[in-house]
Parts: C-alpha cells; sequence; structure tokens
C-alpha cells in the first residue's frame, strides 16, 4: 500500500522532470556544455581573459540547470528501485523522506530556470532615483539604498557606491550601485521598477499621510569582449560632462573635477561616475555603463519595464509601480505582479528581499511559458 504511494509520488515528479527536461532544453544544454569545456582544454585558451570569462559565465549558466537536473534523475532512480525492493515501514519511511527532498530540490531546480538568461550571471549596476514626491522621495530614496546595501551583504555580494549626490534638504538626488557577486543580476533583476512609499511625513509637521516614489534601475554589467561594438558609437549623440563628485560616501567618493556624467542625446539616457581617482578612469567606466544600459534597451525582454520605469511622459509616479511599501495605517509590503505580499516591513527594508525576488522568478517564468 505505502510502496504504491511511494510509486505514485516518484512518477508524478518524474513526469516534472521530463517537462522540464523539454521546456529547458536539457539535451542541447549538455551538448554545449561539451563544447565549452572543450573549448577550455584548448592551448591558448587563457590567453585573452575577456573571452574566457564570458565562456565561463555562460558554462556556469548552464550548468546550474543541467547538473541538478541529472543529479535529481539518478536520485529518484534511486528511489524508485528501492520503492519497489522494501517492505520495512522504517525504510519506506525514509524513501517517503527523500522523495519529498527531491520535490523541494525540484522547486529551486525551476527557479534556476528563470535565473538562464545570458546575463543573469552579470555583476549589476543599480540605479536609485526619487520621483514624485519632494523631500519625502529623496529621503525614499536613501532608505532603498541602505535596503539593497543590507540585502547585499546578507547575499555575501559586494557593493560599491559608483555616483552619489545628495538632496538639497535630505535624503538623495540620485545613486549608483555597482554590486558584485553569484548571479546578481539574475536576482536582482526582480527589482527594475517603480517603488511606492506610503507613511506618516517626518518632514511634515502636520502629521499626515504622504506618498513618495522612486525609480530603480537594474542594468548587468557587460563583459569586455562585449564591449567591442562601444568603440562604433556615434560621438555625436552623446554629450560628456565632467563636474565635482559630492555626497555621502566617504572614502569611496572622490571629491575634484574628475567625476564624469555621458548623456545619450536620442533617448535620454545618462550614466555617471565618480568613484575613480582619474577622470580617464571615471570616463571609462561611464562608458561601460552606457554601452550596457543602450544593449538592454536593445533586449526585447526588457524594453518593457524600461518603458514602464519612466512611463510615457519619463515621470516616476502613479500607475508604473511595482511594488508598495506601506508604513501607515497598517504594515504590508506587496509586489503588485506577483501579489506577494508580508507584514513584516522592517525585515523587507533591512534587506530580507529573497521572497520578493523568487516570486518574481516564479511569475516571470510563467509568463514565458504561457506566451
Amino acid at each position: 500500500m505505502v510502496s504504491a504511494v511511494i510509486t505514485s509520488r516518484v512518477a508524478a515528479l518524474q513526469g516534472k522532470l521530463d517537462e522540464f527536461a523539454a521546456m529547458a532544453d536539457v539535451a542541447q544544454k549538455a551538448v554545449r556544455i561539451g563544447e565549452l569545456e572543450g573549448r577550455m582544454s584548448t592551448p591558448g585558451f587563457w590567453d585573452d581573459q575577456a573571452v574566457a570569462q564570458q565562456v565561463i559565465g555562460e558554462l556556469k549558466i548552464l550548468k546550474n540547470i543541467v547538473d541538478p537536473h541529472r543529479e535529481m534523475e539518478d536520485a529518484l532512480a534511486a528511489c524508485s528501485e528501492l520503492g519497489g525492493l522494501t517492505e520495512s515501514d522504517a525504510e519506506i519511511e525514509e524513501i517517503l523522506t527523500e522523495v519529498q527532498a527531491l520535490e523541494e530540490r525540484f522547486t529551486a531546480l525551476e527557479l534556476s530556470l528563470a535565473l538562464s538568461g545570458e546575463y543573469d550571471a552579470s555583476n549589476v549596476y543599480l540605479s536609485i532615483q526619487p520621483g514624485a514626491g519632494g523631500t519625502d522621495a529623496r529621503d525614499w530614496a536613501e532608505m532603498l539604498l541602505r535596503m539593497y546595501s543590507a540585502y547585499a551583504q546578507k547575499a555575501g555580494y559586494s557593493v560599491e557606491i559608483i555616483e552619489i549626490e545628495e538632496g538639497k534638504d535630505a535624503g538623495l538626488q540620485s545613486c549608483t550601485l555597482m554590486i558584485k557577486g553569484d548571479m546578481a543580476y539574475g536576482y536582482l533583476k526582480s527589482e527594475m521598477g517603480t517603488h511606492r512609499l506610503v507613511r506618516i511625513s517626518p518632514f511634515n509637521s502636520g502629521g499626515t499621510r504622504e506618498t513618495s516614489f522612486a525609480a530603480v534601475e537594474v542594468t548587468p554589467e557587460l563583459p569586455d569582449a562585449a564591449m567591442v561594438g562601444v568603440a562604433d558609437l556615434d560621438d555625436k549623440e552623446f554629450r560628456i560632462d565632467t563636474f565635482r563628485a559630492s555626497g555621502a560616501g566617504g572614502q569611496h567618493i572622490n571629491k575634484t573635477d574628475s567625476a564624469v556624467r555621458i548623456t545619450h542625446l536620442p533617448s535620454g539616457i545618462v550614466t555617471s561616475c565618480q568613484s575613480e581617482r582619474s577622470q580617464v578612469q571615471n570616463r571609462d567606466r561611464a562608458w561601460k555603463m552606457m554601452a550596457a544600459k543602450l544593449q538592454q534597451v536593445n533586449d526585447a525582454e526588457r524594453l518593457e519595464e524600461l518603458q514602464a520605469l519612466q512611463g510615457e511622459r519619463g515621470t516616476i509616479g502613479w500607475g508604473h509601480q511595482i511594488r508598495s511599501y506601506v508604513l501607515h495605517p497598517y504594515q504590508m509590503v506587496k509586489d503588485l505582479r506577483t501579489s506577494h505580499e508580508v507584514s513584516n516591513v522592517d525585515a523587507v527594508l533591512g534587506g530580507d528581499l529573497q521572497g520578493f525576488i523568487d516570486s518574481y522568478l516564479r511569475w516571470r517564468l510563467s509568463q514565458t511559458q504561457s506566451s
């Protein structure tokens, strides 16, 4: 009787694995892994570090899908074989526990498919800009800076301030972070969009409830091998300004006239860097960010989100938010795309974002499957 339960659960999970293998094209990915590993074993492979790192990044993404799938197939086959042989209640219970663990692993495997994009393994530029809401919005932008810095620390990522501009009275006028770590872009792409805060304003003597907005833009760092096309950009389409770095950041900010801002005139895309000691270094990093953002505009997957981020008239406010953070009259953080919500606002603002990120990845995967 119980062995029939094992057989049923094993068969159900095997069916899901087979569907996953077809959807993810696991067989073709295994072939591609063989090709990449063959390239890595050829003489001179490591001579070009940029290309080598690109190959390693692709290999890592592929293995994150193929290897766990293969391991689960083997473990499931072992459970099926043991289930047909055992009659001991204790052994049957042990097998059922293993099957349950495999079912939980399959959930993680599904998420890996949502982390198989071309740049998901890349480091990430994360920019924060206040929108509608005045002083409250600028303070909200600074709160988001602390939230993402805390998330990065929890995730084991490193954070570098690329540029930061303080608000005139409080908070931030703008900020860009470089976040480095395993699958940084793959996870943080979920944060692209307008974030809405509702609270009693600390800047209003009347103690009224205020709504503030801030936009978060997420861009993958392109590998050096993908930067070849930067030299082909038309200089007439760009304006380059230099300015004195200022704002919070302490030792991370070089307070000289070496800061660089680049504007792509046709699109209005702006990048800036003030973290390096020389203007040349800051210019190089600003160009890298610009190339990555222009590449992102050409990526059909992200174009819709980029357009929604700024809205039809370039506004950051009502109608374009992806997540609401309500501190008054009740406590709730809710993602408007996935409907994932939690009541512990302090934990979220303290960097506890993984639940929102995972729910976004599942939602994104379901959108891909239904299209």
